[in-house]
């Protein structure tokens, strides 16, 4: 077990570790665990949830995306792959580079990645299909269900830029997602988390039985995970 700093065990006795928070509370000693350690760069806040699904079945599996609605904190370089008018929209629409056969023989020769995400156009899946040992173990691998293999690439580009995040379900049945930064406010910090909890409901399997969202938690990068009551957080969502 690794040795934890003084500021951390200071942070810690914050949390009641037999008590299952609200979300806002949760959200709300993530930030004064953050002001306690005071970490010389702005934590990312993240959001855990443990899903009752099999993954290893594929009519489990739980993935899509979502733009949450005060952005991630980060800025994002946005990489599209389309020829002709496609290219000029995304260009227009904000995109920081722009290409076909060209990127794809930059990324394979001299293994390129100075982006944050990929969009392709359908019809340009056959050459970039020729990255996806190199771009899917990063996470940059353009895909329909995360909405990043689309005609529409301007939109793609604007949710993008705006704070799109793609969340899939890990092998145990988790999902991980930044929520914003230490300096958004509570408030932003729990729309984006509601955000995100109403995209995991909305993409719940046809097939998956008993309860679908089973635990719930929230931390800073550095910091201890909260756990909050997974009841209370469908009952805010739904309202």
């Amino acid at each position: 077990m690794p040795r934890r700093g003084k500021k951390y065990l200071e942070a810690k006795k914050l949390v009641d570790p037999n008590k299952k928070y609200t979300l806002k509370e949760a959200l709300e000693l993530v930030k004064k665990m953050c002001e306690l350690m005071k970490r010389n760069f702005d934590e990312t806040v993240e959001l855990a949830v443990k899903l009752g699904v099999d993954p290893r079945h594929a009519d489990q599996m739980v993935r899509g995306s979502v733009v949450l609605p005060h952005g991630t904190g980060k800025p994002v370089r946005v990489l599209v792959f389309a020829k002709g008018d496609k290219a000029k929209e995304a260009l227009e629409a904000g995109a920081d580079y722009v290409g076909a056969e060209d990127l794809v023989e930059k990324i394979q020769k001299e293994g390129w990645f100075d982006f944050d995400k990929a969009v392709a156009t359908p019809d340009m899946m056959g050459i970039v299909g020729r990255l996806g040992k190199i771009l899917g173990p990063k996470g940059l691998m353009p895909n329909p269900k995360a909405g990043t293999v689309t005609m529409d690439v301007a939109k793609a580009v604007k949710d993008l830029k705006r704070g799109m995040i793609e969340f899939r379900v890990d092998k145990a049945g988790n999902i991980h997602v930044p929520i914003g930064k230490q300096s958004f406010t509570v408030e932003q910090l729990y729309e984006n988390a509601k955000a995100v909890i109403d995209a995991l409901l909305r993409a719940k399997p046809a097939t998956s039985k008993g309860q679908y969202m089973r635990g719930v938690a929230v931390s800073s990068t550095m910091g201890p995970g909260v756990k909050v009551d997974p009841n209370q957080v469908l009952e805010e969502v739904r309202k």
